[in-house]
């Protein structure tokens, strides 16, 4: 009668859902390395480096301090460190980058402070590539 039925306890070769969006909320500080299999959102600090293997957002209250290697990213607050994207970086209007970024494809929007030396093309993500072609930018 209160016992739990079979069918609902987890089972434990149930995938879990691959669409989710890990979130650092606004107020939230994490020191530390962070590793994501799926999107992730930061909103709040992170002093530290972050893989992961899908999108990184930092939000317009976001902070960033660290190496981030994702698949794509979009910042829209402050990032200072190395950042490695491997398909399309995209700098948003009150975004400040600063230190080096390697990336496919990019999109800085008016406004943003882009202070870094980038590497840009497919062959720039790779790791040990020696044909790849440097340009600072600032905008």
């Amino acid at each position: 009668m209160f016992g739990t039925k079979k069918e609902d306890k987890l089972n434990p070769s149930q995938s879990l859902n691959t669409s989710s969006v890990n979130t650092l909320v606004q107020g939230t500080k994490v020191e530390g390395n962070v590793s994501a299999e799926s999107d992730i959102r930061i909103d709040g600090i992170l002093e530290g480096n972050l893989v992961c293997k899908a999108k990184v957002i930092i939000g317009g209250t976001g902070q960033v301090f660290g190496d981030i290697q994702c698949q794509n990213a979009i910042i829209e607050g402050q990032f200072k460190g190395n950042l490695q994207v491997m398909e399309m970086l995209q700098v948003k209007e009150a975004a400040r980058v600063t230190g080096d970024v390697k990336t496919d494809k990019l999109t800085v929007h008016s406004g943003a402070v882009f202070n870094v030396t980038c590497t840009m093309g497919s062959e720039s993500v790779k790791v040990g590539t020696s044909q790849e072609k440097q340009t600072t930018a600032k905008v």
